[in-house]
């Protein structure tokens, strides 16, 4: 889970820190946290960076482990190698996702995870032809991942190893839903209580 970055265009639009932010009576983060630690990983693996003591504070009690990204501020490339640096040596992959997106189906990593393998790099949901979250990656995209720089994330490694990349479609818009203004927060608060 990245949950590293500074949220800044949430907080310009009126909000702070858009990962402590109440969802249902919860802060945000721990909703996400919930909802992955419920999909049954073998580890998960938070990652922070701005906000790191009150992230560790609302992650308080939950079975994950957290580990700070000392260059957060560089970007989602520094979240992401420090994501793949700390998982377990036996690890055949990961799914990532994103601290902001309390929505995310869950249930899809199934899948995502028999069609990365499948594929040969990842496997990604799509919503009405977008790409979303999570994102299933094989080993063999860690050594890619650790080589990352800057603000890009994984996107522009999925378009290069297209070939290698599958897509599950969905109709579950939690894949797109993630929170980067007071709006968008409450768009998710209105989802959440359906």
């Amino acid at each position: 889970m990245l949950a590293a970055g500074a949220g800044r265009r949430f907080a310009k639009d009126g909000g702070s820190g858009k990962l402590l932010a109440d969802l249902g009576g919860a802060p945000v983060i721990r909703r996400v946290a919930e909802r992955v630690l419920g999909a049954g990983f073998a580890e998960v693996v938070v990652v922070t960076g701005a906000d790191d003591a009150p992230v560790r504070g609302a992650l308080d009690g939950l079975a994950c482990r957290i580990v700070h990204a000392p260059g957060w501020g560089e970007g989602m490339a520094a979240s992401l190698r420090t994501g793949i640096a700390a998982l377990d040596s036996a690890s055949q992959g990961v799914c990532v996702f994103l601290g902001d997106m309390p929505l995310v189906p869950v249930a899809l990593c199934a899948d995502l995870v028999e069609r990365a393998q499948a594929a040969g790099y990842a496997a990604r949901p799509r919503c009405e032809g977008k790409p979303g979250h999570p994102v299933a990656l094989t080993r063999s995209a860690f050594g890619d991942l650790l080589m990352l720089e800057g603000d890009a994330g994984a996107t522009a490694l999925l378009k290069a190893h297209s070939e290698r990349v599958a897509y599950l479609d969905t109709a579950d818009s939690g894949v797109l839903l993630d929170i980067d203004t007071p709006d968008d927060l409450a768009a998710a608060a209105a989802a959440w209580k359906a």
